[in-house]
């Protein structure tokens, strides 16, 4: 497992222990709830499940030629990570305060957001093969390796 895949997993436990206590203070303090429903909501969905998932999939998805892609899997996590927190911050402020002025701020925390899964489509888009093209890349390998030796 490399770093950024174990940074992946051991957010998104860290967004399951945020969900899971937020999720408690709404019967503690109901008044918490119009504040910080959504993103009690989106660190469930997006912040544990989605990282877990991308994680995952970083780690578990076939490689075919042992590609390495350290840099996608650190730009998946940053920009994910940067425009998660941005929210989870902003908007519970947004709707505490109610100034419109950090509306752009929240636009650019789902934009981070949505850079991060075309970031990690695209590196997953390079691991996709079918059965024909897998072996199809195995036979080349083979004769490059013969032509080598």
């Amino acid at each position: 497992m490399s770093f950024w895949q174990f940074l992946f997993v051991r957010s998104s436990l860290f967004y399951l222990l945020y969900t899971a206590l937020t999720g408690s203070a709404f019967y503690l303090w109901p008044a918490l709830v119009g504040y910080f429903k959504t993103t009690h909501v989106h660190a469930g969905l997006v912040g544990f499940f989605l990282s877990m998932v991308m994680g995952v999939a970083y780690w578990m998805m076939p490689r075919p030629g042992q590609i390495r892609q350290e840099r996608l899997e650190g730009l998946t996590y940053v920009l994910l990570n940067a425009g998660l927190l941005l929210r989870l911050v902003l908007e519970p402020l947004m709707l505490y305060t109610g100034n419109p002025g950090l509306r752009p701020a929240l636009a650019v925390s789902g934009l981070l957001q949505a850079g991060a899964v075309a970031v990690f489509a695209y590196a997953m888009s390079q691991r996709v093969f079918t059965k024909e093209r897998l072996l199809q890349m195995a036979e080349e390998r083979k004769r490059r390796q013969q032509t080598s030796s």
